[in-house]
C-alpha cells in the first residue's frame, strides 16, 4: 500500500506543465508541423481562434471548467470549431445534430481513440474497453457485456439485486447520513462486484474490494488529465527509469502494480469458488464457454472496464441528484406524492413500477442532463480524412462533442440551468424536450454497452430514496439553514464538490420499512475473508 495523495503530488512535477519544456516541445515538433502543414495547405478546418506561429492554438486550451470553455465557441465559432497543438487537430462539437451526423451515421470514421502512452501503455488503461480500437477483439468484448447486461430483458435476471442494494443503501443513510457520498460509493461498487464476480462486499468499514477500485479510478483520472511529456514525445517510454527526466516511469509502474491487483484478485476469488459451484456473474458464465489464456485476459479487462464505467458515474449521478432535491424541496415534494399514490408507504418502490412513475423517472433524467457526468464525454479519433459541411476533419483528430453545452442549449431545454424535472413531461400543449439520454450515453459504434444497468442502478436509488426519505438543506449549530452551491470538481468525470445537508426518514413507518433488510439472509453476507492475498 502507498500514500496516493503523495504519489499524485509528486507526479504532478513529472507533467508536461511548464512553458521551459513547452519550448523544448515546440522546438521538436517545428518540423512535424511544418510537414503536416504542407500536406494539409488548401484544406479548410473548421473556424477557431487564430493559431501562433508554430505552437498553435496552446494558449487557447482552458485550465478551469473545460466544457464552458468550449461552450463560447460556438457563438464566437459557430456549431463546428477545432484549435491546433502539438501538431494534432482538436475539433469541437457543440451542437446534437452534428455530434449524429458524424459520430453515429458516419460512426466508421470516428470509433478510434486517441492514443495516451502514459496512461494507456505505461499504466496499462490501454487495455480498458473504451480505451480500445476498434476491431474483432473490441466487438467481441462489447457483445460479452451487451449479452449479459445491455438489453432490458437480460437485466431483469438482476433486478432483486438492485433492489436489495437499494435496501441496503438506505439502511446505511439511515444510521450514519453524514457520510452519504461514500454510502453510494459502496452501493455502486456492492452492485457491480456482484454482477461481475458474485462477490458480496463487507460492510464491516470499507471493503478491500471497493477501496481498491477507488484507488484505481484516481489513478485512470490521474493519468489521464493533464498532459504528461511522454504523451508529447511516445519515445520517452523506452527511457531508463535511471534516467534524469525520466521519473514518470516509476509512477507509471506503481499506477500499474495496483491496477494489476485490481484485475486479478477478484478473478482469482471466482475461480476458487468456481470448484464448490459459483452462483450468477459475468466472470463465471464467461469461463463456462472460455478455454484460452487471451479469452481470460480479455475477461479480466472487461471486469475491470465494468467497474470504472460504472462505479464513478453512478456516484457522481447521485451525488448530483442529493444536491438538486435539496436546493429544491417542491421536486421532491411532487415525486413523493406521485410514489404514495402508485406504491403507496408500504412497500419500496420497484423498477415494475417505473411506467407508472412518470415524475420520479423525469428527475432521473433531470439529473443527468443538470450536471453531466462527463461533460466532454469521451474523446474520439478519426481512423480517416473526412469532409463535414465543406470542412476538412483530418485523420487522427481528436473529436471532442460538448455534451455540457448541448444539454444546456437554450433552442433545446428552456432555461437551461434551472433544475425542472417537468420539461421531460407532456402537459398541456407543451411538449416533452430531449431525453439526455440519448446524447450522454454515447452515440453510434462507441455508445455504452452497460447503460440499461446504469439506468436501472439510478432509478432504483433514486426512487427509494425519494419513496422513504427526507433529503433537505442541513442546518448550522445556530440553526441557521446552509444553502450549497452549485459547484463541480475538473476532470474526466464530474460531480458535486463537498456539500452538506440532512437526510432523515419520512416517517416512523418508513424507518422501520427501512430497518426490515437487517432480516434478510443475505444482508450479513460477506465475502470478504475468501479473497486472495
Amino acid at each position: 500500500m502507498f500514500d496516493f495523495t503523495e504519489l499524485s503530488q509528486r507526479a504532478n512535477s513529472f507533467r508536461f506543465r511548464s512553458w521551459d519544456l513547452l519550448i523544448i516541445a515546440v522546438c521538436i515538433l517545428v518540423g512535424f508541423t511544418i510537414q503536416k502543414r504542407v500536406k494539409n495547405r488548401g484544406r479548410r478546418l473548421p473556424p477557431g481562434p487564430k493559431p501562433l506561429p508554430i505552437i498553435g492554438n496552446v494558449r487557447d486550451f482552458p485550465e478551469g471548467f473545460e466544457a464552458t470553455h468550449w461552450a463560447s465557441y460556438k457563438e464566437l465559432y459557430g456549431s463546428l470549431s477545432s484549435v491546433r497543438a502539438f501538431g494534432t487537430t482538436f475539433i469541437i462539437i457543440n451542437d446534437f445534430k452534428i455530434a449524429t451526423n458524424l459520430l453515429e451515421k458516419r460512426s466508421m470514421k470516428y470509433a478510434e481513440r486517441p492514443v495516451s502512452t502514459f496512461g494507456g501503455k505505461l499504466c496499462g488503461f490501454d487495455m480498458f474497453l473504451s480505451n480500445r480500437p476498434p476491431g474483432e477483439e473490441w466487438r467481441n468484448a462489447r457483445k460479452r457485456v451487451h449479452d449479459f447486461i445491455g438489453t432490458r430483458s437480460a437485466m431483469s435476471r438482476f433486478n432483486d439485486l438492485l433492489q436489495l442494494e437499494g435496501r441496503k443503501l438506505l439502511h446505511c443513510l439511515l444510521e450514519t447520513p453524514e457520510n452519504f457520498v461514500e454510502h453510494y460509493q459502496s452501493y455502486a461498487g456492492a452492485i457491480i462486484l456482484k454482477l461481475c464476480f458474485d462477490y458480496s462486499i463487507s460492510r464491516k468499514g470499507e471493503d478491500p474490494l471497493v477501496g481498491l477500485g477507488k484507488r484505481v479510478l484516481h489513478i485512470f483520472s490521474d493519468s489521464h488529465s493533464g498532459l504528461w511529456l511522454v504523451d508529447i514525445f511516445p519515445a520517452l517510454q523506452y527511457l531508463p527509469e535511471w534516467f534524469p527526466g525520466a521519473n514518470f516511469k516509476k509512477v507509471a509502474k506503481q499506477y500499474r502494480s495496483t491496477t494489476s491487483e485490481f484485475i486479478e484478485r477478484p478473478f482469482k476469488y471466482v475461480k476458487s469458488c468456481l470448484r464448490g459451484g459459483a452462483g450468477l456473474s459475468f466472470v463465471s458464465t464467461e469461463l463456462a464457454n472460455t478455454a484460452s489464456n487471451a479469452e481470460e485476459q480479455q475477461i479480466k479487462w472487461i471486469t475491470a472496464s465494468l467497474y470504472g464505467g460504472g462505479s464513478d458515474t453512478t456516484v457522481s449521478a447521485l451525488r448530483t441528484f442529493t444536491l438538486a432535491i435539496a436546493l429544491h424541496p417542491e421536486v421532491s415534494t411532487e415525486a413523493q406524492s406521485e410514489i404514495d399514490r402508485v406504491v403507496g408507504m408500504d412497500r419500496f418502490p420497484q423498477l415494475s413500477d417505473r411506467p407508472n412513475l412518470p415524475y420520479v423517472d423525469a428527475v432521473l433524467m433531470e439529473s443527468l442532463r443538470w450536471n453531466l457526468v462527463a461533460p466532454l464525454g469521451v474523446p474520439r479519433a478519426t481512423q480517416e480524412d473526412d469532409y463535414y459541411d465543406g470542412y476538412f476533419i483530418p485523420k487522427g483528430a481528436v473529436i471532442i462533442t460538448n455534451a455540457w453545452q448541448i444539454c444546456h442549449d437554450p433552442t433545446l431545454y428552456h432555461d437551461p440551468f434551472s433544475f425542472k424535472p417537468e420539461r421531460f413531461l407532456r402537459r398541456g400543449a407543451r411538449q416533452p424536450e430531449p431525453d439526455p439520454r440519448k446524447l450522454i450515453f454515447g452515440l453510434g459504434r462507441r455508445i455504452c454497452p452497460g447503460k440499461e444497468f446504469a439506468d436501472d442502478s439510478l432509478f432504483v436509488a433514486m426512487s427509494m430514496m425519494l419513496a422513504l426519505l427526507n433529503i433537505e438543506r442541513a442546518r448550522d449549530s445556530t440553526g441557521k439553514v446552509i444553502v450549497p452551491e452549485v459547484e463541480y470538481s475538473l476532470g474526466i468525470i464530474s460531480a458535486p464538490k463537498e456539500f452538506r445537508c440532512s437526510i432523515t426518514p419520512r416517517s416512523s413507518t418508513a424507518a422501520a420499512l427501512i430497518k426490515t433488510v437487517l432480516s434478510e439472509s443475505a444482508y450479513d453476507q460477506d465475502d470478504s475473508a475468501d479473497l486472495p492475498e
